[in-house]
């Protein structure tokens, strides 16, 4: 019989038959982490694609312990804060144009369910009947219910697909197929008429770090806007410079009608999301009919707190500083992924931005290969913070990362397939 762990916490996408101890961590400062041992861990996916500038950044610190001690939490209905108000038009600043009003939620699950929620209203309000939601095959978008139902189907949803709702999937781009991709969309909007397209700009995460070129995405918008058919970016994770400039969208030269940002919008310190929309999809909700108000909150919405963090990370952005730490960034890691192109031991290798991946060659390829827990363990003896998707390596670093942590990083990689060869 498994023995079970001595806590009682139930930790995130984790087997703890398998895993029983967890690392405590106690402190974090720029891109290390440093357990309770005193052991310094380089944080090479910016723990779980958060953190931006660096853990416990002072001047986001600094806006965090000023705010708690002026306003810590207030409804959000029917009533407003600075720190909201600030932060909103910051963002409209800095977001592709045409987005015309934000919307508060607290996770990249959350701002998704929003943003479909914003769609599906829009169709109704302005008299249309449009329902079916398109997305992308392999795609990930949150474990919340609706989140879920436009991502993948598989065995990490397979218990609850009787809440989950249908969708139509058209197919990945992959190198070479592109056009397959935009025929089936095209198919897709002209003889389903969809309410909205979700995608992920340039990059699909959870689905195995698969790149496509913006072009690419640039079709897929022109080709939404023809239909009429609202087309979402979910910008959670590609968003605040890891594709290389602050949001995916910039470089297919789009504006998304809906924008789901939250991951990186703190810097990594406080969870915080929104959904960004164009003005005709407010004004559909707009009226003085109450049935037609945007029924949607969490307690938490626009938490002051948060609220400031992100406001001292839009501050930090605003310092070219940062967009040269980021296109760094990108060198550095075209400079480290490099030689991994003539290593037989791997494969597909690719970078979008400050993002790269390698697949390593093994029997068993997806997000259960029996390699992966190996390269998991391995790499937290290596005191290096990375969590392959499988046989699928990816590094994903804050931006305050230097020469040599990645080199360490790397090497640690290489260290990986000779000792699981």
């Amino acid at each position: 019989m498994t023995t079970k762990p001595k806590s009682p916490i139930w930790h995130p996408f984790t087997q703890h038959a398998l895993q029983d101890e967890m690392t405590k961590v106690v402190r974090g400062q720029g891109a290390y982490l440093y357990t309770a041992d005193g052991r310094p861990i380089i944080d090479a996916i910016s723990s779980w694609w958060v953190v931006t500038h660096g853990h416990c950044h002072p001047h986001i610190v600094s806006a965090i312990q000023d705010q708690a001690g002026k306003l810590n939490q207030i409804i959000f209905a029917g009533y407003a804060h600075d720190p909201a108000e600030e932060l909103a038009a910051l963002l409209l600043k800095v977001a592709p144009r045409g987005l015309e009003h934000v919307f508060f939620s607290d996770s990249g699950s959350t701002s998704v369910e929003v943003a479909l929620k914003m769609a599906l209203g829009y169709w109704q309000n302005i008299g249309k009947k449009r329902t079916c939601i398109v997305v992308m095959q392999h795609s990930y978008h949150g474990d919340t219910i609706g989140a879920m139902s436009v991502g993948a189907r598989g065995v990490f949803n397979a218990a609850y697909r009787p809440l989950l709702f249908d969708v139509t999937s058209i197919p990945f781009p992959a190198r070479g197929h592109e056009q397959a991709t935009l025929d089936a969309l095209e198919s897709v909007c002209r003889n389903e008429v969809p309410a909205a397209f979700v995608v992920e700009p340039l990059i699909l995460g959870a689905g195995g770090m698969l790149m496509y070129p913006a072009r690419v995405l640039r079709e897929m918008r022109r080709i939404c806007e023809a239909s009429d058919v609202l087309f979402i970016a979910d910008e959670v994770m590609t968003g605040w410079g890891r594709t290389g400039t602050l949001f995916a969208c910039e470089q297919a030269n789009v504006t998304p009608d809906i924008a789901c940002y939250s991951k990186g919008l703190t810097g990594g310190a406080l969870p915080l999301a929104v959904t960004l929309c164009r003005a005709d999809i407010f004004d559909a909700h707009y009226s003085k009919d109450r049935t037609r108000t945007f029924f949607h909150s969490s307690s938490y919405t626009a938490n002051p707190v948060a609220c400031a963090a992100a406001k001292a990370n839009l501050d930090l952005w605003q310092d070219p500083e940062s967009r040269q730490r980021v296109a760094s960034v990108v060198t550095m890691q075209e400079q480290a992924i490099e030689p991994f192109r003539a290593d037989p031991r791997f494969a597909n290798i690719r970078r979008t931005g400050t993002i790269t991946a390698l697949d390593l060659k093994t029997k068993d390829a997806g997000y259960f290969a029996g390699v992966g827990p190996k390269l998991q363990a391995f790499f937290k003896d290596r005191n290096l913070l990375l969590r392959p998707l499988g046989n699928t390596i990816y590094v994903m670093p804050p931006y305050c990362v230097t020469g040599a942590d990645l080199d360490e990083i790397y090497l640690g990689i290489r260290d990986a397939a000779d000792a699981l060869a």
